[in-house]
């Protein structure tokens, strides 16, 4: 009985490691990364041409960096553009990517005051400031970066994007005029979003859920279920709670520890050519060690089996060693997400404590071991017969 509850146990800590990758599966622009390292805060697949659109909205002077994508041959040119007075093409104030004669990607800005498919380009200021603008060209897709001001201060926007390979002069000049051109527009809330927002999807707050998710189970709830082990054990009250509370961390944490690690795989699976080869190797080593200690209650031995101390010895040794690489890892995360210094000072503070508390335990419970061993040798020493000198008393009849 007691075997099949443990194998069912296990059974469903990796049915969780397995049902990971398909609860992961999210819109278009959850997965997409860009040069530089740059992180968006919100990103929305738009509804026409294949198109995704990232931005990060900075309301303190109401400005907006935008990453706008979309697949096209090289050949080709694309455009994403604000209209601040009009919810179509005329009058929308664009930015163009394209290739130039020499085969370097290049961006202008221009004000469509045609509302026909070819309407004249010309390399020209906005209505709005735009602070910079650049693009590049990659696996096939342009990506358009650009910093602006948005017009009239207002958070709701009309946008309209488009893409083309027709060109006159060497600048864009129309696009084909089927529906999905005819349709790539929409209005768009930059400070709450239209499709994807930062507190569920976006990548950066998946990045910090993997961090706050692996610092919490290895970092905290597996060292509290090896003190409460090694500690509480010492206390003849605490006993078996001691156990139970020792499983209960052990487990939680494991299934914490796993969620994060899966979560962690897919955002590698998602950030092509940037990996973390240290940060990502020890992660798979923890997950190695921690299953192995959660399959190994299958083969612990009876308590007055005479291999039971090989076992204790190994399951302490890869336990201890969990602990130490979690803590390091956490660290390289720390490194890697730079979050503000006030969440790394606040897990220095916490080991500082856990360590604080660890002496003191440790203190105490040489203390009461020292004092039962004492107590131990004198009640066998008064059941042999013999005096505190050794010497063993004679009856008197």
């Amino acid at each position: 009985m007691a075997f099949s509850m443990r194998l069912s146990f296990v059974l469903c800590l990796l049915l969780t490691l397995f049902v990971l990758p398909s609860s992961a599966q999210t819109q278009n622009c959850i997965g997409e990364t860009f040069s530089q390292n740059r992180l968006y805060s919100l990103c929305t697949s738009l509804n026409e041409l294949g198109a995704t659109l990232h931005w990060t909205y900075h309301p303190s002077n109401g400005t907006v960096d935008i990453a706008y994508r979309i697949a096209q041959d090289s050949s080709s040119w694309v455009a994403w553009a604000i209209n601040p007075s009009s919810s179509g093409m005329l009058g929308a104030n664009a930015i163009f990517a394209f290739h130039d004669s020499s085969g370097v990607v290049t961006t202008i800005s221009s004000i469509i005051s045609s509302s026909s498919y070819s309407p004249t380009i010309k390399d020209e200021s906005l209505s709005f400031t735009v602070y910079s603008k650049d693009a590049e060209y990659s696996n096939n897709m342009y990506t358009i970066f650009a910093s602006l001001q948005l017009p009239s201060n207002k958070t709701t926007q009309n946008t309209v994007w488009q893409a083309g390979a027709d060109f006159s002069n060497g600048l864009p000049n129309g696009h084909d005029q089927t529906g999905q051109h005819t349709l790539s527009k929409t209005s768009l809330n930059f400070l709450s979003g239209s499709a994807v927002s930062t507190g569920s999807n976006s990548k950066l707050h998946r990045k910090n859920i993997h961090g706050v998710l692996n610092a919490v189970s290895w970092g905290l709830i597996l060292p509290l279920g090896v003190m409460s082990a090694r500690y509480l054990r010492v206390f003849k009250s605490a006993d078996p709670a001691w156990f139970y509370l020792h499983i209960a961390c052990q487990c939680s944490g494991y299934i914490l520890g796993i969620a994060g690690w899966g979560l962690g795989l897919k955002l590698g699976s998602e950030s092509k050519g940037i990996t973390y080869h240290t940060h990502r190797n020890i992660g798979i080593v923890l997950f190695l060690l921690a299953t192995l200690q959660v399959l190994a209650v299958l083969l612990r031995p009876n308590k007055d089996n005479k291999y039971r101390i090989y076992w204790n010895i190994y399951h302490h040794s890869v336990g201890y060693m969990v602990i130490l690489l979690s803590i390091i890892n956490i660290f390289k995360g720390f490194n890697i997400l730079n979050p503000a210094h006030k969440w790394k000072n606040a897990y220095i503070a916490t080991l500082v404590v856990l360590a604080c508390i660890y002496l003191v335990l440790e203190v105490t419970t040489w203390i009461i071991v020292l004092k039962r061993r004492r107590s131990s040798q004198k009640l066998q020493i008064g059941a042999n017969g013999a005096n505190v000198y050794g010497v063993r008393q004679q009856s008197v009849v």
